[in-house]
Order: structure tokens, then C-alpha cells, then sequence
């Protein structure tokens, strides 16, 4: 790889933010974004796991920040904000992986319980990106909005009605804020991670019969690790990926193609 090109991806400089960025895919795209060069803050609930992810990371370099941060509230989000560009003097890319899912029949699914998936996944989402929008869009330079999706979105998922329509929704927004923050230079993308081994898929992976079905569906013939998202984390919030706006990365191992 030339110089120039090796450039292309030096975050050095750059600042990210990561929600849910204390475990499982978020760290894992905090790691990236760091070993690249960047500063990157942690936005999550749990303050343990987010001073235990901060020593993790002080080994790749450069400065980390941790902020508690429920990103189903407008004022966390915007106090978050405020904290981060106290910190850091600027967001040069936001990454909005906050999220979670349970079973749940669609038949028996209670309003009150779908609501509450979609307060984190997609009103947080949503409510980060505004955030983050509104200061890229008044700097010079843009930056890079990211949300991290799921291949839900494009698969009937029986048993999580909620999840799916809550990244269905985020394809949704990711294409809407691609098209109004463009002439800003702000590139708008997702990320849909496929059968990735997280804290909260252990069940599964730990279900020696599902584990074997995912794997014989997957050609790359393993789960994923949360350290396989950090090549796109870096690519989207790099120069590399300036021209690259309202699209979705599928990083599944060749799931969805099989």
C-alpha cells in the first residue's frame, strides 16, 4: 500500500464518538477507530464497563473519553455532546451502535415493550444524529455519520418484531439524513453486522444446535468477532470513504448471499 493511500485511512487528529462503545461491536469499533489514530469517546449507561473499556483501550494510544449516556434521552444526548466538544474541540464522526433486542412473539408483544426497543434503537439513533448533524453542518470539513444496523433489517425475524422494525427504521433515517447532510460533506452510512459473538448473542453461540445452523449458513464458516467491524469503522469515518453517502455495509462473513 502506497503512502498516499496509508493517508487515506490516518484518523490521527479526528475525533469519534461511540454509543454502547464499552462492550461487544462497539468496542470493537472503538479499538479500530483508536489503533487508527483517533480520539474516541464512549458514550453508555453502565460507568463500570465504560472505565473498564477506557483502560482496554489505553493501550492502542491517543485520548479516550467516557460519558454516561442514555441516547433514548434528548438531554443526555445533548449533554454528551456538550461534554465531548468541551473535551475535544470537535466530532469528526459519530457512530451510533446503542442497542438491544429480546424474543418476543409478535402475536403477545405488548405496545409498552415494543416502544421501549425502539426508544434505544431508533430514537437514539435518530437523537444522536441530530446532534452530531447539526455541528458538522455548521464546520468546515463535515464528517462522518454511522449507524450500526443489523441484517434484521432485511430478514423476517419470527421473534424479534420490535429489533427488525427498529432497524428497518434506521436504514430509513441513514438514507434521509444521507440526503440533507450531503452538501455539507457529511456521509451518512450504516453498518449490518451479521451473527457477531457479543455478550448478548452468548446464548446462542453457546446453543450448540442454533451455532452449527448459523455456521453452515455462513460461507465464511465461523461467527463473527466484534475486531471484524474495526476495518469499516475506520473506512467510514476516513477521507477514504468522502464520496460514499446513503449506503448500508453488510459485514456478515457472505451470511445474506448464501
Amino acid at each position: 500500500m502506497t503512502t498516499q493511500a496509508k493517508n487515506l485511512f490516518d484518523l490521527s487528529g479526528k475525533v469519534a464518538v461511540i454509543t454502547g462503545g464499552n462492550r461487544g461491536i462497539g468496542l470493537g469499533l472503538a479499538r479500530g477507530l483508536a489503533q487508527a489514530g483517533a480520539s474516541v469517546s464512549l458514550w453508555a449507561r453502565d460507568e463500570v464497563s465504560n472505565a473498564q473499556a477506557a483502560e482496554s483501550l489505553a493501550e492502542a494510544g491517543g485520548q479516550v473519553q467516557t460519558l454516561r449516556c442514555d441516547v433514548s434521552s434528548p438531554e443526555d444526548v445533548d449533554q454528551a455532546t456538550a461534554k465531548t466538544l468541551e473535551r475535544f474541540g470537535q466530532i469528526d464522526a459519530g457512530f451510533a451502535n446503542a442497542g438491544f433486542g429480546d424474543a418476543a412473539d409478535p402475536l403477545k408483544l405488548e405496545l409498552k415493550d415494543f416502544r421501549r426497543i425502539l426508544a434505544t434503537n431508533l430514537d437514539g439513533v435518530f437523537l444522536c444524529f441530530k446532534s452530531w448533524g447539526k455541528h458538522m453542518s455548521e464546520r468546515e470539513g463535515g464528517g462522518k455519520l454511522v449507524a450500526i444496523s443489523s441484517i434484521s433489517a432485511i430478514f423476517g425475524t419470527p421473534m424479534q418484531p420490535h429489533y427488525a422494525a427498529s432497524k428497518g427504521g434506521v436504514e430509513a433515517l441513514v438514507r434521509a439524513y444521507a440526503a440533507r447532510l450531503a452538501r455539507y460533506d457529511v456521509q451518512v452510512n450504516s453498518v449490518q453486522p451479521g451473527w457477531i459473538v457479543t455478550d448478548a448473542t452468548a446464548p446462542a453461540v453457546e446453543n450448540a444446535r442454533f451455532s452449527e445452523t448459523v455456521v453452515r449458513r455462513i460461507p465464511a464458516r465461523r461467527w463473527g468477532e466484534p475486531a471484524d467491524l474495526a476495518g469499516v469503522a475506520v473506512y467510514l469515518a476516513s477521507d477514504a470513504s468522502r464520496y460514499h453517502t446513503g449506503d448500508s455495509l453488510r459485514i456478515d462473513g457472505g451470511y445474506t448471499i448464501f
